[in-house]
């Protein structure tokens, strides 16, 4: 049976005399197109709603509840790294600086940051921890996730209307069978991201010279 995230990694720094403890995530690391989209909610530990857990184990209108269930109770930060810099820096580097953009959206500093992955952002205003699998223990972390993935998700249907063809509104960027066709079909459009495979290799074949 799996555990729920709990609150306990927010509650040690509770006690410990910090008051504004933000939970990070963010979606949209593996997709061909689209940004990736990182938030940040700061849960208010009296008003935490019911049913929070890593964005991945929701359906859909499970997690778009929730999504609004936890901006109405939660502060909140969304941060966006879109296409064209995610080709010019690379995933990795694109999904911290995403999250360092969410923090930097919240209405006011955090006194602590817990961050999903094995890795921290540069350039935060204070303290944070990262935390492997921080979307199944935290629920700040999990606040998060709900909100970057809802987020997202939205964007991708906003730009599957101004680029038709691709399928966005139901694969949401990801190399599906049918959006790999439509590449075909279409072309890249300006969303996509050129430094993934198989866009890579569909602009530069192999043993061409291609400017990067």
């Amino acid at each position: 049976m799996r555990t729920p995230p709990d609150f306990s990694h927010e509650t040690t720094l509770l006690n410990a005399g910090l008051q504004r403890i933000a939970g990070v995530d963010e979606a949209g690391r593996g997709p061909l197109a689209g940004p990736v989209v990182a938030a940040a909610v700061i849960l208010d530990p009296d008003r935490i709603p019911d049913g929070i857990d890593d964005s991945k184990r929701l359906r859909p209108a499970a997690r778009d509840r929730l999504d609004r269930l936890i901006r109405e109770s939660a502060e909140w930060g969304l941060g966006l790294v879109e296409a064209d810099e995610i080709d010019a820096l690379g995933i990795a580097r694109a999904s911290l600086l995403a999250m360092e953009r969410a923090v930097g959206a919240l209405a006011c500093a955090p006194d602590h940051v817990l961050i999903d992955g094995p890795w921290r952002p540069a350039h935060l205003p204070c303290p944070a921890r990262p935390v492997v699998g921080g979307d199944r223990l935290s629920l700040s972390i999990a606040a998060a996730s709900i909100v970057a993935k809802s987020w997202r998700d939205r964007i991708m249907v906003a730009l599957a209307q101004q680029h038709p063809g691709y399928g966005w509104e139901r694969n949401k960027g990801y190399g599906s069978e049918s959006h790999i066709a439509a590449l075909h079909r279409l072309g890249p459009s300006p969303a996509h991201r050129r430094s993934f495979a198989p866009l890579r290799h569909m602009l530069c074949p192999e043993g061409a010279t291609c400017r990067p």
